[in-house]
């Protein structure tokens, strides 16, 4: 009695991840040389809705993805990566199918590698920014510790965040992001190392955070009212961790970027900002330096 012949990869079901698929998704950022970050799919798992696709024979994935919904007005797609074994076999293009098919009429945005562009291109998704990678060991100005209170130039303090600035964190980040992110920002606390916030005559002008990467400690998101009041977050946070930083900014702040390479970061990985159904982004790109991961949008 002859086997069913099993179904192509393209052909093969998609179905809804869990947390109980953490391993398997850390498993798949592994196999493509990336961080395994169980931690941050531990939290796009649970703020966010994942898709995968199981491997036929047997091993994990061969794919997966996430959706970070921010109602019908947007929603982000990250951490799409296909088994090396899988590649270049069509499943990538079948995942995104699927998702676009789930979202409707949502218009989408995510951060496109130079190797997935080209697929999100003919999916019908348009670049409208990108973010340029730094990463290494941060040295404080003039060689000492660095300040949590001053950056050159600003008249802003900044304090660990407390429990009673989250609310004051939401209204902040509403017109800088654009749309409504308290789902993710009250995760943030438990997400992060440390959570900073810059502060002025009592009102709040920015935040921080601090999360693991592998060997690294990631900051983001980080939202400030202007460039010094961004820098004064990352001296914070740089003082707490021995790890090397790393950051994705907007290309388009290009002080920042390159303050941080003074301070001993290095340029790294540009990824392009695309949009699908939408001509760019919402919010206040002036005050948005950097996401909390690429893979929320």
């Amino acid at each position: 009695m002859h086997s069913p012949s099993p179904l192509p990869l393209v052909d093969l079901p998609v179905r809804r991840l869990t947390r109980g698929d953490l391993v398997s998704c850390a498993d798949l950022s592994e196999d493509r040389g990336w961080p395994r970050d169980e931690h941050r799919w531990g939290l796009l798992l649970s703020a966010g809705t994942g898709y995968g696709i199981d491997d036929p024979d047997g091993k994990g994935l061969a794919a997966a993805c996430v959706v970070m919904s921010y109602g019908p007005r947007l929603a982000a797609v990250g951490m799409l990566l296909v088994a090396g074994r899988h590649a270049r076999q069509g499943i990538a293009r079948r995942l995104m199918r699927h998702v676009l098919e789930e979202v409707g009429p949502t218009p989408l945005a995510l951060y496109a590698t130079p190797e997935g562009q080209p697929l999100y291109e003919k999916l019908g998704f348009a670049q409208v920014g990108r973010t340029e990678r730094v990463l290494g060991r941060f040295r404080a100005e003039d060689g000492g510790a660095a300040s949590p209170a001053v950056a050159r130039g600003s008249a802003a303090t900044t304090r660990p965040a407390a429990a009673d600035d989250l609310q004051a964190m939401v209204r902040l980040d509403l017109p800088v992001f654009g749309i409504d992110r308290t789902h993710l920002i009250a995760r943030l606390p438990a997400f992060s190392d440390r959570l900073q916030v810059a502060e002025e005559n009592g009102e709040l002008t920015g935040y921080a955070a601090l999360w693991p990467s592998g060997d690294a400690h990631v900051v983001g998101p980080l939202v400030a009212r202007d460039t010094a009041t961004a820098k004064a977050l990352v001296t914070a946070l740089a003082a707490t961790t021995d790890r090397p930083l790393r950051a994705d900014v907007d290309a388009r702040h290009e002080e920042l970027l390159g303050w941080l390479v003074e301070r001993g970061l290095e340029p790294g990985s540009r990824t392009a900002v695309m949009t699908y159904g939408i001509e760019d982004l919402p919010g206040d790109a002036s005050r948005r330096f950097a996401p909390l991961t690429i893979a929320t949008g």
